[in-house]
Formats: structure tokens, C-alpha cells, sequence
């Protein structure tokens, strides 16, 4: 019989659990600070319980501690990106990115995707399968662990749509942002969708106060289809509405993530229709050189370029900013250094 993964309980879920093998409410809150605050890698740790019970807990259950596969280091911005192993195989993506107001640690939420965005790695090969919410804890601990650094902000923007996901998602921003564990602000975290409609109007009645980022790309429906093939199934016009919807239900202002492509998505008349779109919506605009990968031929315009583009969207009183780029110097984009390592893992 497979073991339970008690990194994926929450505090209500653990005590009936622990309840239920005859043990104390107590016991439960002290396993659970061992296993979200202190981050305890094993149950051996947990020096304040009974040997009887770490006996039982280590029989019937699994952390599921993440391994360390790779690392690599910016010499430019000291960005961290990191592959981490999974208990069946697989490996996840993480990005560890350092502010003057904190460290952002990017996360994965699926191992592939399936959206299909033409300009990203992660999209190669499709979706193998969800992610637990323990899997997504589970980087952000790790990180925090190998660094020795507090963990103060979250994007949810590494390889997946967590909305595809949705379930395990919440399931981890309640986890994440629970006073009982590394309590992180919700404001603090931010959340990439491709525009799955449904999902989006659900997550507005979840009473979160998370940032939605909205993966935008195309001012009008057909260019948006020609880079987000799973924009074929939503009308721009109906995902925009379901942002305004997540803006009108929680007060908090949504952002549009721009990836901006040489000769693609960069001209006047782009930059005309996004004004048009944005310009009654209390939403911010953030601009993303797309960042090259060797499986497609996009390459990102001259920064001087991309100023102008921002130049000319703030004159139509567009609330724009462009992206600071990170990790350049290493496999920076989605995706990428999970796709090297199965590439090579194919060589071999």
C-alpha cells in the first residue's frame, strides 16, 4: 500500500487524521509545525513526539522532500533556478529571484503543460500530470531551506497552468498563507493564467487576495490564438470580463503579461488595440522580452525598442511597465532546464 503524503494536509485535515490513529489534537500541531515551519525533511526530527508514534508516521506516511537535481547561479543578478526531483521521476522547475523588497521564489504547478504557448519550453512535450499541493510547498521549502533566506513572494508562473490545476492550487495558497505555517501574505502572491474562464470566476468567489496575472500576449483574439493555441476555446472578450469580474469581486487589480516578440506583437497597431483594450480597465500592463529558446525562432526586440513600445502605450495613458530581465546568463526561461535535462536523459 502506498504511503499518504502528510505534507498535503492541512491543519483541520491533520487532526482528524491523527485523531483517527487515537492520538491527541495537540500531536497534530506539533507535527504540523514541524513539517511547515521548521520544515522538517523527516519524521526522525520531530524530536518532541513519542518513538511509538514516529514509528507509525514514518510507516504510513511520506513528506515527499523534494530532491535537488540542479542548480544554477547567475553571475549577473544572483538568480537562482533549480531542478528538483519528484518521488515518481519526474523533475519541476523553481526560480528563486532577489529584490531589494524581498526574495520571489517562482513555482511550478504542473510537470508539463498543456496550453500549448508557442513562445515557451515548458509547453513541449505536453502535460505529463498535476502537482500535488505538498510538490508545490514542497519548492518553496526547499528553497528556503538551501538558502537560509526567508521566502517572501510567490509567483505562481513556473511550468503549468495552475488554474488547470485548480484544486491543488487553492489548496496550496491556503496552506501557504496560513498562520500556522510560513504565513506568507496572500498579497504577496501572484498567480499566471493562461484565461481559463470558469476558473478564473471561481477563484473570484475564493475570497483570496491574491494578484491574478492574466498571460495576455495578443491584443485581439486571432493573434492570440496564433500564440496561445488554448486561446481558441476563449473569446478574448469573455476572459477579459472574467478579469474584471475577479477585480470587481476582490479589489484586486489584475495584471497583463505581455511577452513581446520582434515583428510579432510590437507594432503601432498593437500597441494601438492594447490601449483600447486596457485603457478603461484599472489593470497594469507588464511587458516581457520573450526570452529565446532553441526549439523556436522568437527572439525579443532591442531594449531600446521596447521602450519605445512602453513609450507609446504610456502616452495613451496605459499603465505599463517592462519586466526586469533575470537569469539571463542561464536556462532563465520556463521550462528550459527541465527540457535540457530530458533531452539529455534521451541521449544518454
Amino acid at each position: 500500500m502506498s504511503k499518504k503524503e502528510i505534507r498535503s494536509y492541512n491543519l483541520s485535515e491533520l487532526i482528524q487524521e491523527m485523531e483517527a490513529l487515537g492520538q491527541k489534537k495537540f500531536r497534530a500541531k506539533q507535527i504540523y509545525e514541524w513539517l511547515h515551519v521548521k520544515l522538517a525533511a523527516s519524521f526522525e526530527e520531530m524530536s518532541n513526539l513519542p518513538k511509538a508514534l514516529r514509528d507509525r508516521l514514518r510507516a504510513d506516511y511520506d513528506i515527499g522532500v523534494l530532491s535537488l537535481v540542479e542548480r544554477q547561479i547567475s553571475r549577473q543578478d544572483d538568480t537562482n533556478k533549480f531542478l528538483f526531483g519528484l518521488s515518481d521521476g519526474f523533475v519541476v522547475e523553481s526560480v528563486l529571484m532577489r529584490y531589494k523588497h524581498g526574495n520571489s521564489v517562482c513555482i511550478s504547478s504542473q510537470v508539463g503543460c498543456r496550453m500549448g504557448c508557442v513562445f515557451c519550453a515548458s509547453t513541449i512535450g505536453g502535460l505529463s500530470r498535476n502537482l500535488s499541493a505538498a510538490e508545490m510547498l514542497g519548492q518553496v521549502y526547499a528553497i528556503q531551506k538551501l538558502t537560509g533566506e526567508r521566502v517572501s513572494n510567490i509567483v505562481v508562473m513556473g511550468t503549468g497552468e495552475p488554474l488547470d490545476n485548480y484544486d491543488n492550487f487553492v489548496k496550496f495558497i491556503r496552506m501557504i498563507s496560513d498562520e500556522h505555517g510560513l504565513n506568507i501574505s496572500q498579497r504577496n502572491i501572484t498567480v499566471s493564467t493562461c484565461g481559463l474562464i470558469d476558473e478564473i470566476r471561481r477563484l473570484a468567489d475564493e475570497k483570496l487576495q491574491i494578484t491574478l496575472a492574466l498571460s495576455l500576449h495578443g491584443a485581439n483574439q486571432l493573434k492570440r490564438e496564433s500564440l496561445m493555441p488554448i486561446a481558441r476555446r476563449n473569446d478574448l472578450a469573455d476572459v477579459l470580463a472574467a478579469c474584471d469580474c475577479y477585480f470587481a469581486r476582490t479589489g484586486r487589480r489584475v495584471t497583463c503579461e505581455y511577452s513581446l516578440v520582434e515583428g510579432v506583437n510590437d507594432s503601432d497597431s498593437d500597441v494601438a488595440e492594447l490601449s483600447a483594450l486596457l485603457k478603461d480597465r484599472k489593470f497594469h500592463l507588464n511587458v516581457i522580452p520573450v526570452n529565446p529558446i532553441k526549439e523556436r525562432n522568437f527572439v525579443p526586440p532591442s531594449r531600446g525598442n521596447a521602450r519605445k513600445f512602453q513609450n507609446k502605450l504610456e502616452k495613451n495613458m496605459i499603465n505599463v511597465t517592462i519586466r526586469r530581465e533575470m537569469g539571463s546568463d542561464i536556462d532563465g526561461a520556463c521550462g528550459q532546464l527541465r527540457r535540457k535535462r530530458i533531452s539529455k536523459e534521451k541521449d544518454l
